[in-house]
């Protein structure tokens, strides 16, 4: 059963246990605790900052629009936030759920209409991955309308999980050694897309999702691709974590821990001018004498 919206337009958790409203207390206060870390640690949101926050009907960008709303209220600072939904006319997309959902929470927001899904499925070959093109039309759309109403930040819903995995998605695939950055300026420098979730493990959210009763809206484009190399590298994460617990976490904190001189990276770190301080042969070293015994 969906939790119902109460007088002041926020939607309320469903009624829980004693040893279950204990257990979310402590779920949420972690994830506020992430996320405020994370944009402290970043700089992600600053005063007057007006934050686009897109909005995918998936578990984490409803976290992190929840934890967002809760944190304006009591930050050091004053922002603005504004949901977007791309609706990509997906067969089968409910489209009055997010309507429904944000207008409940009393935030404004906006619904974009853009037929990417045609597109998706024109160019690329059948049983081909579908998210690279999918991905990429859907940011153009939504970073060209962050600056059709003024937005100076766009908040993603990636988290830790997401951060790692991509992480070796590019090791395997790619030869590169590069994840998914906290904060980055667009590559036309007129966007700052921040992930406030940077901290947060995916199940947490998961988790989190479950006692709000998200209306969890599944995307029927890529998420039924189980041959996904995503897919693939999040089972062996999965592993290692059963296998190492705490694993997973010890590769995000070597992401942010990063020694160029212990690389290979020649634009990175300078290797070519590389020379050992010159031996000062004017210095008098008594002979040592060796005596046996």
């Amino acid at each position: 059963m969906r939790a119902k919206s109460s007088t002041n337009g926020r939607f309320n958790v469903r009624e829980l246990s004693r040893k279950e409203k204990t257990e979310f207390n402590k779920l949420q206060k972690r994830l506020r605790r992430n996320v405020g870390n994370a944009i402290v640690d970043y700089n992600m949101i600053e005063e007057g900052d007006k934050v686009m926050v897109c909005l995918s009907g998936g578990k984490d960008s409803y976290g992190m629009l929840d934890v967002l709303i809760s944190l304006q209220h009591s930050a050091p600072v004053n922002f603005e936030l504004v949901a977007v939904n791309l609706d990509q006319k997906q067969p089968g997309f409910p489209e009055e759920i997010l309507p429904e959902y944000l207008t409940a929470l009393n935030i404004p927001f906006y619904i974009l209409e853009k037929d990417t899904y045609s597109i998706v499925k024109e160019v690329v070959p059948e049983g081909k991955t579908t998210c690279g093109l999918c991905s990429r039309l859907r940011r153009g759309s939504l970073y060209g309308f962050a600056q059709e109403i003024g937005a100076n930040r766009i908040a993603l819903g990636h988290h830790r999980d997401d951060i790692v995995e991509t992480l070796f998605l590019n090791m395997f695939f790619n030869g590169s050694l590069k994840a998914m950055p906290p904060k980055l300026l667009s590559d036309d420098k007129k966007n700052v897309v921040i992930r406030p979730l940077s901290y947060c493990k995916e199940k947490d959210l998961a988790k989190f999702a479950e006692f709000k009763e998200f209306p969890i809206i599944p995307c029927n484009l890529c998420g039924s691709q189980d041959h996904l190399q995503r897919v693939q590298v999040k089972k062996m994460l999965a592993q290692w974590e059963r296998e190492y617990p705490g694993r997973t976490e010890t590769i995000f904190r070597s992401i942010r821990n990063v020694a160029p001189s212990q690389l290979a990276d020649g634009e990175l770190f300078d290797f070519n001018s590389l020379r050992a301080d010159q031996v000062d042969t004017d210095l008098h070293i008594p002979a040592i004498n060796v005596v046996n015994l």
